[in-house]
């Protein structure tokens, strides 16, 4: 199906509406892909019946299928391996001291902020499981959401395909972390009962989320304007412990949109920490 020139304005003020996402006009190609199945079997002759339908549709039923449509993302196994250099090194041993020196034992709070199908938190927790053998043993707690339900129902099942389990993961921690069977492999039970996930749009409040330690929310921003990447990375600010760090895609700068944050810089790995005496109340 052809995405038509008097179609754009209607289309991508729509896909913006519900996902902050901003769409070019060379992107014709990605809402044909990507949409053009869905229209046809919702039985619409067009992009532009696709959302006038949505927008009748008082179930939010065909919103949230475009929405898992256009929000497709590419994701691996350990993308970029600096960021879990990072954490290997600095951020987890940190933590882990800061814990060993508190009575209260607090937990080590995780949050993958756009998971999309989950192969970021679940890369998180077989680092942990390396660096500490009985993960169970501290009180950890790590939280994927995505704004799309297919994403999200598909990290919470765990399984992946032969072509997914190819990208980023060696034989060996495939081995050690995943179980074969018909559907798949699927993430060893011991490891996705660290893990939680649900669906959150990042653009709204994001209060109900409370505090952590670290936040990875990386390659989401590159999509919004200024106006809402400011806003996002205001509000994830808000999400972080006194202590806490925000990590961010290699290719995304926080500029001046957050000055309550500062850039530190670990081996190859640039993170954000709030500034002394910045921390915000829950």
């Amino acid at each position: 199906m052809k995405l038509l020139a008097s179609e754009h304005t209607l289309v991508f003020d729509y896909i913006y509406s519900i996902s902050a996402i901003v769409l070019e006009a060379s992107k014709d190609y990605l809402v044909e892909g990507r949409l053009s199945a869905l229209a046809e079997s919702s039985g619409c002759a067009s992009f532009a019946d696709l959302i006038r339908k949505a927008k009748a549709d008082s179930s939010g039923a065909l919103k949230r299928k475009i929405i898992d449509g256009i929000t497709t993302g590419e994701t691996l196994f350990f993308r970029d391996t600096s960021p879990f250099d990072l954490l290997r090194h600095k951020l987890i041993p940190e933590l882990l001291d800061r814990q060993a020196r508190s009575t209260l034992k607090p937990p080590i709070r995780i949050w993958s902020a756009a998971c999309s199908t989950g192969q970021e938190l679940y890369s998180i927790a077989i680092l942990l499981r390396e660096m500490l053998g009985d993960p169970h043993r501290h009180n950890l707690r790590l939280v994927g959401t995505d704004l799309s339900d297919e994403a999200v129902a598909r990290s919470s099942s765990g399984y992946y395909n032969s072509i997914e389990m190819g990208r980023g993961l060696s034989d060996s921690l495939r081995a050690q972390n995943f179980i074969a069977d018909l559907k798949g492999w699927k993430i060893r039970d011991e490891l996705r009962v660290l893990t939680s996930f649900r669906r959150l749009n990042l653009m709204e409040d994001l209060s109900s989320m409370g505090k952590f330690d670290i936040i990875f929310c990386r390659n989401v921003a590159i999509y919004f304007n200024d106006k809402d990447k400011a806003s996002l990375f205001q509000r994830l600010s808000q999400r972080l412990e006194s202590h806490g760090s925000l990590i961010i895609g290699s290719m995304e700068s926080l500029g001046n949109s957050c000055p309550q944050v500062e850039s530190k810089r670990h081996l190859r790995a640039v993170y954000y920490q709030l500034q002394e005496g910045k921390a915000q109340a829950a």
